[in-house]
């Protein structure tokens, strides 16, 4: 049995990145960067209006002539007079012989002339060229997650492929006699199978929106079959049950005679401690506890950093944070505590049902709080760490 600490740190040093592929930037969202995009153009590409307004060159005057227009999308080659100025709308070419836009609303207007109520500063609302990036500056580091805005920030430097790592395969394996899917009828000692809809959801939230999800009996046989098939094929294999000491607990069994290296088993830690992480080739594969808390915890301590960093994220750990404690706890166990908390700017509250087999607490939580094993006492007003979770 390892420390917590150790465990994480095992599963950083197995987890390699994916291969990188090309890929359109309209389908590029969820993905993280291979590498640094440079800007081709300068952006804005010419000098723009900020404002529906009038371009002029800036003086002491406030009397100009309107001699002509500027829409987006036109290029006015326009030779304004020191007294001239042309009527202008947001986004559009700003001539070469002004340097101000007035607001509309600054100035009063007829067919012919405009007298300017309010002077703008010289250069106001004129967008120069670059402003936003200049051409082969770099656009985005390798390792960026791309978001919505990225993905319009690309589309509108003309970018229309990118170089990002692939997502990984993930499988997820459910183990046990006793589980009936959602929907069909519960029959005395069977129970409702909620793991693989709760970490596909849970892969879901750092963006692997695809899964597979498979199904075996508690028999070695069967589970040494389906885990063949599975290591073939997926990057990460998840597996749900069937790890602990028992009779019909069959899985790591079955993983050591699919040839899967054992990496570590058992981490000293409440809820969880029953957890396999291992590899063959660069497959990994984490055979985690069945009861749904033990399972949702070690996803966000141990899956998803794993997940993340085969992605190429650059920070694969969620940033902890520190709140004041509500209440008391003691720790008799000597290992590390997880427990469901919910904080709020300042304070943080430990939430009843912490057992692992109980979700209700999990679903309105949103921290676990972290107490070491070697901390048997946190007093009412103490600061404590927490992990974010979503």
């Amino acid at each position: 049995m390892i420390k917590v600490e150790e465990a994480i740190a095992i599963i950083e040093a197995n987890s390699t990145k994916m291969p990188t592929k090309r890929i359109k930037v309209n389908k590029a969202l969820g993905y993280v960067l291979a590498k640094k995009v440079i800007s081709p153009i300068n952006m804005p590409p010419f000098r723009q209006s900020a404002m529906d307004g009038y371009a002029f060159a800036h003086s002491i005057r406030h009397q100009y002539d309107i001699v002509g227009i500027s829409q987006a999308g036109d290029h006015s080659d326009i030779k304004l007079k020191a007294t001239e100025a042309i009527r202008i709308f947001t986004g559009a070419h700003v001539p070469d012989h002004a340097d101000t836009v007035v607001m509309q609303e600054h100035v009063m207007a007829n067919n012919d002339s405009i007298l300017i109520a309010t002077m703008p500063e010289k250069l106001a609302n004129v967008r120069p060229i670059g402003e936003q990036i200049r051409k082969e500056e770099m656009v985005f580091e390798a390792n960026t997650l791309i978001t919505p805005a990225a993905i319009g920030f690309l589309a509108c430097l003309g970018i229309t492929e990118i170089e990002v790592y692939k997502k990984p395969k993930v499988a997820i394996l459910v183990t046990g006699n006793e589980l009936v899917q959602p929907g069909k009828k519960l029959k005395k000692g069977k129970i409702f199978e909620s793991n693989s809809v709760m970490l596909e959801a849970a892969l879901q939230t750092i963006g692997i929106k695809k899964t597979k999800v498979f199904r075996v009996k508690d028999n070695l046989k069967a589970t040494k079959k389906s885990l063949k098939e599975i290591l073939k094929k997926y990057d990460i294999v998840l597996i749900s049950g069937g790890i602990s000491v028992g009779d019909y607990d069959f899985v790591k069994e079955a993983l050591l005679q699919n040839d899967v290296k054992e990496l570590f088993y058992k981490i000293n830690q409440k809820p969880g401690k029953p957890m396999f992480f291992g590899k063959k080739n660069e497959t990994l594969v984490f055979a985690l506890p069945g009861n749904p808390a033990s399972s949702l915890t070690n996803f966000y301590i141990y899956v998803a950093p794993a997940v993340k960093n085969r992605m190429g994220f650059s920070e694969i750990h969620k940033t902890k944070v520190v709140r004041k404690l509500n209440s008391q706890i003691k720790n008799t166990t000597g290992k590390t505590l997880f427990l469901k908390a919910k904080y709020d700017e300042t304070n943080v509250t430990v939430l009843d049902g912490q057992s692992s087999a109980m979700l209700n607490t999990f679903a309105v939580a949103n921290s676990l709080l972290i107490v070491p094993e070697n901390i048997e006492n946190y007093v009412k007003g103490q600061s404590v760490t927490l992990l974010p979770i979503d």
